[in-house]
């Protein structure tokens, strides 16, 4: 539903705002689309300086809809509104901020990677159970996650699937910072109002040699895909997939 996704803006800032809360923010493909969708608009308008992710209370997101992963595992069409998106989110041409509280599974950890800023709350929890799952890790994450928390704090991260918490995602620079729950939307917006405030062709410039070519991100994107799909038909991933559904039913 698109009002799972909803978008508005507070002056220059373009707030993008998960809003599932019955499933944690579980994010469909409708729900990536409609992301992918505002992303390229806010880069569009001249009037758009930065763009916000924020969920609901307790949930940033808990990864993607397990429904349509079931779908792809069993035959269907592979979703291409995924890959949109995450194509849409190495590529975004303006700073992006979020801020995180509660859930942080799969994609809502590895979104935040693209971040320029991330607060999170103390409660909050990062984890990546792609390889549980019989899957592998997606949004980049695999060349992202290295260079960010070093070698082996990937693997933890990526590999064991090891949760993070807010403190320890901070020490390792995952996040910028660690606010309580009910500072976080002012500290994320208050924020995004100062890189707003900023030159906007001197920090599209500085955003840009920080972050150097995004052809290899990319391309790294395109390689996990192609492995995330052929792993969701495999069995290994179908029986992972099927025992975790079977165990929330429960």
């Amino acid at each position: 539903m698109t009002d799972h996704i909803l978008v508005e803006r507070q002056g220059a800032i373009q707030i993008i705002r998960m809003n599932r809360p019955d499933k944690k923010n579980a994010l469909t493909r409708a729900m990536y689309a409609k992301m992918s969708a505002a992303l390229a608009e806010g880069d569009a308008d001249p009037a758009v300086r930065v763009h916000v992710f924020l969920g609901v209370p307790g949930a940033f997101s808990s990864g993607n809809d397990l429904a349509d992963f079931m779908v792809v595992a069993t035959g269907g069409d592979g979703g291409t509104e995924v890959w949109d998106f995450l194509i849409a989110l190495a590529r975004v041409e303006k700073p992006i901020v979020s801020g995180v509280d509660g859930i942080a599974v799969g994609i809502g950890t590895t979104l935040n990677l693209h971040c320029d800023l991330t607060f999170a709350t103390p409660r909050t929890v990062f984890r990546t159970p792609f390889v549980d799952l019989g899957l592998v890790p997606e949004a980049g994450s695999s060349l992202l996650a290295p260079r960010i928390l070093g070698q082996q704090g990937a693997f933890a991260l990526l590999g064991l699937g090891e949760g993070f918490s807010a403190e320890r995602a901070k020490a390792v620079g995952l996040i910028y910072e660690v606010v309580e729950e009910g500072a976080l939307e002012a500290s994320v917006l208050a924020a995004a109002g100062q890189i707003a405030a900023k030159p906007p062709q001197a920090l599209k410039i500085a955003r840009d040699l920080m972050r150097g070519s995004r052809d290899d991100l990319v391309a790294r994107i395109g390689e996990e895909s192609e492995h995330f799909r052929e792993r969701l038909k495999s069995d290994e991933a179908r029986a992972a997939l099927t025992a975790f559904m079977t165990r929330k039913k429960a």
